[in-house]
């Protein structure tokens, strides 16, 4: 049987049969891997902590019942500056920005 493995050539192997079970054994690398070989690691990984942020600020305001209007008076910024730190694909946000906004709704970051 011919297995095929990312980055390798075709090997045969008669360990693996069609009535092996898929967690037997493993093929290729891990996506970690596949996306630092692709240099994309960095950026998904901004982009994944940038989602799960904007979904945590997202959900305390809803919970303490805040306002995006009243929010960004806390802030001392633009309702439009705060959309895009809500914006899960807007990755061009700065920490600091991310740390105002986690205090100003109670919660706290791990730079402060």
């Amino acid at each position: 049987m011919r297995v095929w493995r990312p980055g390798a050539k075709f090997e045969h192997s008669s360990k693996i049969g069609v009535n092996t079970p898929p967690h037997t054994f493993r093929i290729g690398q891990s996506f970690e891997d596949f996306l630092k070989d692709e240099g994309r690691y960095k950026e998904s990984t901004a982009q994944a902590v940038k989602r799960v942020l904007a979904w945590q600020l997202a959900a305390a305001m809803e919970e303490q019942q805040i306002t995006k209007a009243s929010l960004a008076r806390q802030l001392n910024t633009s309702r439009s500056q705060l959309d895009r730190l809500l914006d899960p694909e807007n990755t061009k946000v700065t920490l600091d920005v991310l740390t105002r906004a986690a205090h100003a709704v109670g919660r706290k970051t791990l730079s402060g």
